[in-house]
């Protein structure tokens, strides 16, 4: 599927969701995401796709002000463990295509839950034998939604598209990473509690 180092989407190397298709479909209700956003989002991603370096490394940025972030990329003497950014990096801007265009099936499902593992003790530093900290806190990974969201517009205009497409592509942005950052929230939740 790709040459990205640890990208193991629809991979037998993915975690399996305990997520069902039901409860996922529940939740996509919840957040207001529906089929016309599915569309939107892959109108989206012909501005975004070709700029999702571009967006990563201004959340990278982000990240690299703030010392309570970086340390996740940092080894136990404080450096910054370059390999491990550069790895992330690139599944980090894979990510900008996927959520634009990949269907909410199984094997999205459970992609979301190897990312949100892969935040925990329980796979952090395993795909890219690392030893930067065991664990991304929730209230950072949920913090970092606002930078994702509210930055998006920017990349949007610019590309031809109406107002309208602009303000569908916004929304639809925000409800899937709301989506995506619920999912992987689960992997921090006691069975039963999420």
């Amino acid at each position: 599927m790709s040459n990205i180092a640890g990208y193991d989407y629809g991979t037998s190397r993915a975690a399996r969701s305990p997520v069902t298709l039901e409860e996922l479909r529940a939740l996509e209700a919840s957040a207001g995401f529906t089929a016309a956003d599915a569309v939107a989002l892959r109108q989206a991603h012909q501005a975004l796709g070709p700029q999702a370096e571009a967006m990563v490394d201004l959340w990278r940025a982000e990240i690299a002000r703030q010392p309570h972030l970086v340390q996740s990329f940092c080894t136990p003497d404080g450096v910054p463990d370059d390999r491990y950014r550069a790895a992330v990096k690139q599944r980090f801007v894979q990510w900008i295509t996927d959520a634009c265009t990949k269907p909410h099936d199984q094997a999205w499902l459970d992609y979301q839950e190897e990312i949100g593992l892969r935040h925990t003790p329980a796979k952090k530093n395993r795909t890219d034998a690392t030893q930067t900290p065991p664990l991304v806190p929730l209230r950072y990974l949920l913090g970092f939604i606002a930078p994702v969201v509210l930055s998006v517009r920017p990349f949007l205009d610019g590309h031809g598209f109406s107002a309208a497409d602009v303000e569908a592509m916004s929304r639809a942005w925000t409800k899937a990473v709301l989506l995506h950052v619920t999912l992987w929230s689960r992997a921090y939740v006691r069975d039963g509690l999420w």
